[in-house]
């Protein structure tokens, strides 16, 4: 009998969820929020400088054209993201995730992090490799075993942690 690594070669390509265990329900209404006032502030400077004179339209314009994409995106990205979330609570199956390496690396140029090698584990799945980046946090070693949850047919994984 072939080992669990051998299994099902030619699935889907792991893709990793969150790099936080979820999302709830205040990080969701604040994200939506955001969403909103970043599609909202351009019109309002345009609907406030056409009724009432004010020199605000070229920032309304500037405003509309550059936020109301972003919050767009960031309200679809929400919506994609609880999505697959609900999935993997439906039908995740559980995984150990093992961390194998740690490497510092630069964010944002002040702000460093941390990519930490995975190899993703469990009964009846694939193991696979992946890298997950994220801030730093001091229980992190190499050896510590994560709990995981996985999607076999969607090939997505979110690590609880």
């Amino acid at each position: 009998m072939a080992d669990d690594g051998d299994r099902d070669e030619t699935g889907p390509e792991p893709t990793q969820m969150a790099q936080i265990s979820r999302v709830g329900l205040g990080e969701t209404t604040s994200l939506y929020i955001s969403a909103a006032v970043m599609c909202l502030c351009g019109p309002v400077m345009l609907g406030f400088a056409v009724l009432t004179g004010a020199e605000l339209m070229v920032m309304g314009i500037v405003f509309t054209v550059v936020f109301v994409p972003l919050g767009l995106g960031l309200c679809g990205n929400t919506v994609v993201e609880r999505e697959h979330n609900r999935r993997l609570d439906a039908v995740g199956v559980p995984a150990t995730a093992e961390i194998t390496d740690l490497t510092d690396f630069d964010w944002s140029g002040e702000e460093s992090g941390v990519a930490v090698g995975l190899r993703v584990s469990g009964p009846g799945l694939r193991t696979f490799e992946t890298t997950w980046k994220r801030t730093h946090h001091p229980a992190l070693r190499v050896g510590l075993r994560l709990p995981a949850v996985v999607d076999p047919s969607g090939g997505r994984f979110r690590v609880e942690f």
